[in-house]
Formats: C-alpha cells, sequence, structure tokens
C-alpha cells in the first residue's frame, strides 16, 4: 500500500511538471518575473493597460509597452514596532520600456525596502533598462 501511495504521489508531481511555462515565441519577446525574497508573489497584472493572459511572465511584441505588475510582500516588525507582526502590503507597479526585441528574453525583478516596494527591468547581459513606478498599496 505504502509502495502503490509513493508511486502515485510521483506520479502526480511528474504530471504536474509537465504544465510549466509555454516556449516562448521567437517572433516576440519574453520577461520572466523575479522576486528577491521567498515570502513574496509577483504577478504579470497588465501591458498596455490590457489584462495580462498569464500572470506568471510576460510575452509582448517588439517595440514601446507599459507593463503592469502586482507585488505581495510582508513588512517586517523591525520597520513597523518592536511588538508588531509583519504587515502585508499589496502592491501595483507600472515600468515602461521603448525597445522590446524579438527573440529576446527580459528579467523583470521585485523587491521592498521597508514599506516601498521597488521593480527593475534587466536585459540579456543583466543590465538594468527600466524602473518600476509605484501604482499605489494597500494592507491586507
Amino acid at each position: 500500500m505504502r509502495k502503490m501511495m509513493l508511486t502515485g504521489g510521483l506520479l502526480m508531481l511528474t504530471g504536474c511538471a509537465g504544465f510549466g511555462l509555454p516556449h516562448p515565441d521567437p517572433a516576440q519577446a519574453w520577461i520572466d518575473l523575479h522576486t528577491q525574497q521567498q515570502d513574496t508573489a509577483l504577478q504579470a497584472l497588465e501591458v498596455d493597460n490590457k489584462a495580462s493572459t498569464d500572470k506568471r511572465y510576460f510575452e509582448v511584441q517588439p517595440g514601446s509597452h507599459e507593463l503592469t505588475v502586482r507585488y505581495q510582500f510582508p513588512v517586517e516588525p523591525g520597520n513597523i514596532g518592536p511588538d508588531a507582526e509583519p504587515l502585508w502590503r499589496d502592491c501595483q507597479l507600472n515600468v515602461k520600456f521603448n525597445g522590446f526585441n524579438a527573440g529576446e528574453k527580459y528579467q523583470l525583478q521585485a523587491g521592498n525596502i521597508g514599506f516601498r516596494p521597488w521593480a527593475k527591468l534587466y536585459d540579456q547581459q543583466r543590465k538594468v533598462i527600466g524602473q518600476g513606478t509605484p501604482a499605489g498599496c494597500q494592507r491586507t
């Protein structure tokens, strides 16, 4: 019975691995999303004020675009007060870039300093090519 449960669990995990990210379209630019911390979340929301089709990445036509992301993170007690619990923030940031190229991969990375979120857009050579502008935050 144990072997069946273990085998079934491994098969389920293997099956889930098949539902990863799609292959990038070489005619478009691909933007991966990454965060600095483990207990945070970064989601693709909009491209040029239109809802993103997948929350895990952006794929855009070459040219100029504005990307909107949702970044959720805890503000640690050291930034609030000695007896405080972590405070969760739910923020949106906009990142504009004029030179997306077909077939290139970019990385949008987010983090925070205390209550303030930040986002940076990197090209394939890890050069910063764009910075996020906060578009509003709320407590969760």
